[in-house]
């Protein structure tokens, strides 16, 4: 387990390397946003053909988790490319100077973000790495409903935002219909219940302490760079989000209150 996880750790340093090399000539930082959701992708892989012999539940974790991630990166491409660097990396660039942001990134961004995929990955791990037949039980099943439960209200959510952001008519307003009716973040909600369907999965897998990976993941998506980021900045620039959050639930979809 030691020596796969070391190696994919290797390739990820590789890749964030790299991908901070490219940052550096187009001077945009928020290219490293497209490749989370790929990073997983890379190193599940990994362990899914350096671990043994393919079985249903590696082959599930191959398919589930390279359609989670290959829809996050195809969907954050689609609303960054073109449109500059994202507003927080500015904000940083302007903070520690440009002339030494170039290679200050490397280690508060890239490096940052590619140990954050090497601990929440270990709940991949502990699936592949697992002795286990890899035939699928009623957990595999229930972790099968949790990642579609999770899975639609992320790529709802993220559809639904997008078309609502195209309209110029909406700007500065508040989306309150679809799934955001039912939760402020079903974006955020879905991306935590996929992890802990992955998390389900390891545990079906006989894999238990690995499911620290789907815990660090929620707590970043809940108390770091998510939900609580992202309302602070709502409370100032949208008026009308005050009232919303009168009456819809924060993370955990409920009908709303009246």
């Amino acid at each position: 387990m030691i020596d796969l996880f070391s190696q994919a750790a290797l390739i990820i340093l590789v890749l964030v390397t790299l991908l901070w090399i490219g940052s550096i000539f187009i001077k945009n930082v928020s290219i490293v946003d497209i490749f989370w959701g790929l990073g997983f992708v890379v190193v599940n892989a990994f362990y899914v053909f350096m671990s043994g012999e393919l079985n249903a539940r590696k082959i599930l974790i191959l398919t589930l988790v390279s359609i989670w991630g290959l829809r996050l990166a195809i969907y954050l491409a689609y609303r960054n490319i073109g449109k500059g660097e994202d507003f927080r990396y500015q904000e940083f660039r302007r903070n520690y100077g440009p002339k030494r942001y170039w290679w200050f990134s490397y280690f508060q961004t890239f490096l940052l973000q590619g140990v954050l995929i090497m601990i929440v990955s270990l709940t991949l791990l502990g699936i592949n790495s697992s002795a286990s037949s890899g035939d699928l039980t009623l957990l595999d099943y229930i972790g099968i409903a949790v990642w579609l439960i999770g899975f639609t209200f992320e790529a709802g959510g993220d559809f639904q935002l997008a078309r609502f952001k195209r309209n110029v008519e909406n700007k500065g307003k508040v989306l309150n219909t679809g799934f955001w009716k039912y939760t402020r973040h079903p974006n955020y909600f879905g991306d935590s219940a996929v992890w802990w369907a992955y998390a389900i999965f390891s545990m079906a897998a006989g894999s238990y302490w690995q499911i620290i990976g789907s815990i660090v993941m929620t707590i970043l998506i809940i108390k770091i760079s998510g939900v609580t980021l992202l309302e602070k900045t709502l409370k100032h620039t949208k008026p009308q989000y005050r009232d919303y959050i009168q009456k819809t639930n924060s993370f955990f979809p409920w009908f709303p209150k009246k």
